[in-house]
C-alpha cells in the first residue's frame, strides 16, 4: 500500500478544507443550535463533487478513488460531522449501492441526481425493534400484481425529512435475513409519511427520521437487486459505510488535535503557555497518535476496495477504532480547554457530542468485535 498521497488528492483534500473552512465552519454553531443546517449547502458541495466522489463520470459523479473519498469524508468531519452525515448517507449508503446492485435504468434515473446533489437519498434500515438485529425487521412488501405494497416504520434514518428517494428494505418472504428484500421508494409516494426527531445529542444539524409507511405502492421495477437480496444489500452497503465513518471519525480527531494546539499554544496560565506544561503534552500526543492511527487503518480498508479485495474486517477495525479513539480526543480537548471547552463557542464539545454517536450507528462497536472475533477464530457469537 502506497501511503503517498497524488497531486490530484492533496489537490482535491486542499480545495475541500478551504471550501469547507469559509462555507460550513463559521455556520456551525449556528446551525447546531438551530437543530438544522441550511439545505442551500447540499448544491453547494454538489458543485464542488463532494456527493460524486467514486461515482462515475457516465451518472454524473466526479470518480476519483477511494482514497480521495476517505479524504473527502475526513475534512467533512473536521468541519461538521452533521453536513458529512448528509453526504455519506445520499451518496455513501444508497448511491453506491445503486452503482453496484442496481439496474442500468435505477441508475439512469437516480444517479445523476444524486451525485450532483440535487436530489438526496436516505437509507431505510433500522427499526424501531430491530437495529443490530436488521435480519429480522418487521417492515413488509406484499406483492399486488406487478406493484409492491409497503407498509411498516423505520427510525434513525439520516436525511429523511429531506430525501427524494429512500432504500427501503422490507420483508418479502419468509423470517430471517433470506426474507428481506431492497426497493428504491420515492419519498412523495402516496402513504410515505416522516417525522423529524429533535433532543439529539449530537448531530443536530442534519436531519434525523421516523418513517412511516402505509401500503405505499412501488413497481417490481423498484426493486433493488433480486427478491431475497436485501439483507446481502444492506450489509454490503454497510461496511463500505464503515469506512466513511471511519473516515469522519478521523476529521474529528484532527479537528480536535487542530483545536487544542491552537488553544494551549497561546492561552497562558502560571506565566507560560498552556502547550508548556507536561500533562497537556501528554494528552495532546495521544489525539495526534490516535489521529494517524485511525487515518492509516481507514486507509487500509479504503485501498483493499479500490484493489477489489475483501475489506469487511478492516472496515470493521477502522470504524470500531476511530470512533472510539474520536471519543477520547474529544474527551481530552475539552479537558485541555478547561471551562472553555464546556461552550459552545469552542468547537470542542461539539466535537465530543458528535462523536458519541460514532460508536452506535451503522455497527456498533460491540458489533464490530464481534465481526473481527468471528473473523479471528471461526466462530460466530452472534448465534
Amino acid at each position: 500500500m502506497d501511503l503517498t498521497l497524488t497531486e490530484e488528492q492533496q489537490s482535491f483534500q486542499a480545495l475541500a478544507r478551504e471550501f469547507l473552512d469559509r462555507e460550513v465552519v463559521p455556520h456551525r454553531i449556528e446551525w447546531d443550535r438551530r437543530e438544522s443546517v441550511d439545505t442551500a449547502i447540499v448544491p453547494k458541495l454538489g458543485e464542488l463533487g463532494f456527493f460524486g466522489l467514486t461515482i462515475p463520470e457516465e451518472y454524473g459523479g466526479l470518480g476519483g478513488d477511494y482514497i480521495t473519498y476517505c479524504l473527502g469524508m475526513e475534512e467533512l468531519g473536521r468541519a461538521d460531522s452533521s453536513v458529512r452525515g448528509i453526504v455519506s448517507v445520499s451518496m455513501g449508503l444508497v448511491g453506491k449501492v445503486i452503482l453496484s446492485h442496481g439496474t442500468e435504468e435505477q441508475k439512469q434515473e437516480w444517479l445523476p441526481r444524486i451525485a450532483t446533489g440535487e436530489a438526496l437519498a436516505c437509507f431505510g434500515l433500522t427499526e424501531p425493534d430491530t437495529g443490530s438485529d436488521a435480519g429480522n425487521l418487521r417492515t413488509r412488501a406484499t406483492r399486488d400484481g406487478d406493484d409492491w405494497l409497503i407498509s411498516g416504520q423505520k427510525i434513525f434514518i439520516t436525511n429523511g425529512s429531506w430525501a427524494e428517494v429512500c432504500l427501503v428494505f422490507a420483508r418479502t418472504g419468509g423470517p430471517g435475513p433470506k426474507g428481506v428484500s431492497a426497493f428504491l421508494v420515492p419519498t412523495d409516494a402516496p402513504g410515505f409519511e416522516r417525522r423529524e426527531i429533535k433532543g439529539k445529542l449530537g448531530l443536530r444539524g442534519q436531519a434525523t427520521s421516523e418513517l412511516f409507511l402505509a401500503d405505499v405502492r412501488v413497481p417490481a421495477t423498484a426493486m433493488l437487486g433480486e427478491e431475497g437480496q436485501g439483507f446481502t444489500i444492506a450489509m454490503h452497503s454497510l461496511d463500505k459505510g464503515r469506512v466513511s465513518v471511519a473516515a469522519g471519525c478521523t476529521g474529528i480527531i484532527q479537528g480536535c488535535l487542530e483545536a487544542v494546539v491552537d488553544y494551549t499554544t497561546q492561552r497562558r496560565q502560571f506565566g507560560k503557555p498552556l502547550a508548556g506544561f507536561q500533562m497537556i503534552q501528554d494528552m495532546i500526543a495521544d489525539i495526534s497518535v490516535d489521529a494517524d492511527a485511525a487515518r492509516l487503518l481507514t486507509w487500509r480498508a479504503a485501498d483493499l476496495i479500490e484493489r477489489d479485495q475483501p475489506f469487511g474486517v478492516e472496515a470493521s477495525k477502522a470504524k470500531y477504532y476511530a470512533s472510539e479513539a474520536a471519543i477520547r480526543a474529544a474527551n481530552a480537548a475539552i479537558q485541555c480547554f478547561g471551562g472553555y471547552g464546556y461552550v459552545d463557542e469552542y468547537p470542542v464539545q461539539k466535537y465530543m457530542r458528535d462523536a458519541r454517536v460514532m460508536a452506535l450507528y451503522e455497527g456498533t462497536s460491540q458489533i464490530q468485535k464481534l465481526l473481527i472475533g468471528r473473523a479471528e477464530t471461526g466462530i460466530n457469537a452472534f448465534v
